[in-house]
């Protein structure tokens, strides 16, 4: 690392992590008028994942910061271009590589120029495709217009999951070079359309070189967590530690120091003009939500160890295949590992901080089962079994 200047502000812990809650959303009244689109633009990048337990991680997002958002509207503001009756359809995601495979403004089209260049350029793994294969596809996208892998040829071969047809090999190549964008998902499956077609012409362009790129997603990640270290920023959209390097002094992000905290910071200047302030919400989180998809900053900021067990043998899981984190006035208070059967919603595994969580935990249960629209909560563990009854009466 390069030497830093002199910290503008010295933070303590809870100061931090005020300032962190309030740039992912989670303090003062939801911008209800922006709506999901709103968040999706705060956050600059929404994680997807396969997993579906009380609904998708993606539609979980939203949930957590505004409420009980239909999930209908919640899809629909994240790939419907159109607006009500206000002309032609307009594109206001597209799905690319960031931190994972996540939902992103469609103004971030440009800053990722970078990364589709270096694709562009790095061999093609395992994947070989015959000659003719991949203008093949192009050539269907245009004719066709939007398609699934399926519509183009179908996705696998006869193989197991991995062995992709060479239609899918050439649209996932096209996508990641930038020639094809992905703008919805449709039953889980991506649509492709010609980027030329579904990007807006003042944003389709690759101008931009790589230090710009990366120094405005360094300022943008810096912006949507409030403060954060070099490891933190770099991640949320996965870039490399020299990467950020490079950019940190001309991003407009201000060195601070933070209580407790052993690693140099940085912070969004606009997040040190006013102390955070505002209601709390109480909710459950996604494992794959922004405020805590790092483990060692959500244990920094937080003092709150998280590990998704979804991948980790039954035998061995303390709190659930999707135990999902309660936060509770600013804190992460407990965890619940959902399910649902009909119009029940289970809380298979319910872990307890202390006995004080026991209300917010109540709360965040019952406004998710309400949001599914589930009747009714049924506890079958609790980790501290002396306040099952107690939970029990809370939710009813």
């Amino acid at each position: 690392m390069t030497s830093l200047p002199s910290p503008a502000t010295a933070l303590s812990a809870d100061e931090a992590r005020r300032i962190a809650l309030r740039a992912q959303g989670f303090m003062g009244a939801p911008d209800r008028r922006s709506g999901v689109r709103g968040v999706l633009r705060h956050l600059g990048a929404v994680q997807l994942d396969t997993i579906s337990v009380l609904a998708r991680s993606h539609e979980l997002i939203p949930y957590a910061r505004l409420g009980a958002v239909g999930r209908d509207r919640i899809e629909a503001a994240y790939w419907d271009g159109a607006s009500a009756g206000a002309g032609p359809a307009r594109a206001h995601a597209f799905e690319y590589w960031s931190h994972a495979a996540c939902i992103l403004p469609i103004e971030e089209w440009p800053h990722f120029a970078f990364r589709r260049r270096a694709y562009r350029t790095r061999p093609h793994w395992h994947h070989d495709l015959p000659d003719g294969a991949y203008d093949t596809v192009i050539k269907q996208l245009t004719a066709e217009g939007p398609l699934t892998a399926t519509e183009l040829g179908g996705a696998k071969n006869k193989g197991e999951w991995w062995d992709w047809s060479d239609a899918k090999v050439a649209v996932e190549r096209a996508l990641m070079y930038g020639e094809v964008v992905c703008t919805e998902r449709r039953s889980w499956k991506r649509v492709y359309d010609l980027a030329e077609r579904a990007i807006p012409d003042t944003l389709l362009h690759d101008d931009l070189d790589d230090a710009e790129c990366l120094r405005r997603l360094v300022r943008l990640a810096g912006q949507s967590l409030g403060v954060g270290t070099r490891a933190d920023i770099a991640d949320y959209h996965r870039l490399k530690g020299e990467q950020f390097d490079a950019v940190v002094a001309d991003s407009g992000l201000v060195p601070v120091t933070v209580e407790g905290w052993d690693k140099p910071a940085w912070a969004d200047p606009a997040a040190l003009e006013t102390a955070p302030r505002g209601r709390h919400r109480t909710t459950l989180l996604s494992p794959f939500d922004s405020l805590i998809w790092e483990r060692a900053r959500t244990e920094r900021i937080f003092g709150f160890t998280h590990r998704l067990e979804a991948y980790v043998p039954k035998p061995k899981r303390i709190h659930g295949y999707f135990a999902m984190p309660v936060l509770a006035g600013g804190h992460l208070v407990g965890r619940v590992d959902p399910a649902r059967e009909g119009s029940t919603l289970v809380a298979k595994q319910v872990s307890l901080d202390s006995p004080k969580a026991v209300p917010a935990v109540a709360q965040a249960l019952r406004e998710a089962a309400s949001w599914v629209n589930c009747d009714s909560v049924r506890v079958e563990r609790v980790n501290r079994p002396e306040l099952t009854a107690e939970l029990v009466r809370a939710l009813t």
